[in-house]
């Protein structure tokens, strides 16, 4: 992590302190699941792979990016956190993010975390800021402003319903919404699409899955077909090769072979799409906690039992297929192998998230294969004044 601006700083009765321990790091992954203890569709994260996602050692986000950590306290009670970073890959050059955003509902504890967080970030050059992002855009982002009575997919936040109100009195104003499609895999394609699928594909095109012989391959041609589909996308930051690494060691639990779809076209990938068991699903009653039975409960829900709903977190084609009718069919064959194997595994949900507001051909696609519009995360902004 950076060096603090500052150790300490005052708003009132409320003092803002820079994460620097082991304990407060503690502290910082706690909070939600204290304040939100009694909202019914909150899902408390695992705390171990929440520690490593906010450590330089466990994420590779930090290689590319300066992150700064702090906590609100008063009365000797901690009563909100929050982050402030600067990603050197982020295509927004002027704008810095803040995120990892919780408060109680009060404005006087919000002002005093964003104050602090604007501060950082202002004092690094920057003329901007965004968020919530926690902490990069290709991990969990936006504020749950809609949708709040049902609990998240794996990798996605939940929010109150207060933190919109509090961001918008200091000054925040909405960059774009990002949309979750929720999909009943029980249900047949619409005509539409199954009309489409039903016209077959090419001769020179092969749809298969993930090949676990060859696991480094897939993933890198998953993450090389994501960069290139997406750089044009608002905000775009690319998954490095560091990431890459890392994403395969930490999804590898959760993949399975006939949830991830590849399209070759000549024998080359040219569009993919990745769905992953919904981990919320199975953690919900373990308070975070993987000791001293969690681990068992875990594996046992995701390899025996099984979950019962899904998210593909990642979709892309290959933009040399833009604007063509092969770019709109290898999406929609994708999309139906995936149904069928879910529905197979007994799954008979999957979330189709997120979906930037302003990304016609991703929400036109979730639409056709009969997904509903459920929930809304919002990303804010700001210009930061000198």
């Amino acid at each position: 992590m950076s060096q603090p601006v500052a150790g300490t700083a005052a708003a009132g009765s409320i003092q803002i302190v820079a994460v620097r321990s082991r304990a407060d790091l503690g502290r910082f992954i706690r909070l939600p699941d204290r304040l939100f203890r009694a909202d019914p569709y909150y899902v408390p994260p695992l705390h171990s792979e929440r520690r490593a996602a906010l450590t330089p050692k466990g994420n590779p986000f930090f290689g590319h990016a300066e992150v700064e950590f702090w906590l609100a306290w008063r009365d000797g009670r901690v009563v909100g956190r929050i982050s402030a970073q600067q990603d050197e890959l982020s295509t927004n050059k002027d704008a810095g993010q803040f995120g990892m955003l919780v408060a109680i509902d009060d404005p006087a504890v919000f002002s005093a975390l964003i104050r602090t967080a604007e501060a950082w970030l202002r004092a690094r050059g920057l003329r901007r800021v965004q968020g919530p992002f926690n902490l990069s855009i290709n991990e969990e982002v936006g504020l749950l402003v809609d949708g709040f009575d049902t609990p998240p997919m794996l990798m996605m936040p939940h929010d109150p319903p207060y933190a919109d109100a509090r961001l918008r009195e200091l000054g925040y104003e909405k960059a774009q919404d990002l949309y979750a499609y929720l999909c009943d895999t029980t249900a047949a394609l619409p005509p539409a699409a199954a009309k489409l699928v039903g016209r077959g594909l090419p001769a020179n095109v092969t749809l298969r899955p993930m090949r676990w012989d060859a696991l480094e391959a897939d993933i890198a041609a998953l993450v090389g077909i994501f960069n290139e589909a997406w750089v044009d996308n608002w905000s775009f930051a690319p998954i490095t090769k560091e990431e890459v690494t890392h994403m395969s060691r930490a999804l590898r639990p959760l993949l399975h072979d006939r949830l991830v779809w590849f399209a070759e076209v000549d024998g080359v990938p040219a569009a993919f799409g990745l769905c992953l068991p919904n981990l919320n699903e199975a953690i919900r009653d373990l308070s975070g906690q993987l000791f001293p039975f969690g681990w068992a409960k875990l594996l046992w829900r995701l390899k025996r039992s099984g979950v019962r709903s899904a998210r593909v977190p990642l979709m892309g084609v290959s933009r040399r297929f833009d604007n063509s009718l092969l770019g709109r069919l290898l999406p929609l064959h994708i999309v139906e192998a995936m149904r069928r194997e879910a529905v197979a595994m007994g799954i008979t949900s999957v979330e189709i998230s997120w979906v930037l507001e302003n990304n016609a051909p991703m929400r036109h696609l979730a639409e056709a294969v009969g997904g509903r519009n459920y929930k809304t995360y919002r990303v804010y902004e700001k210009t930061l004044l000198t």
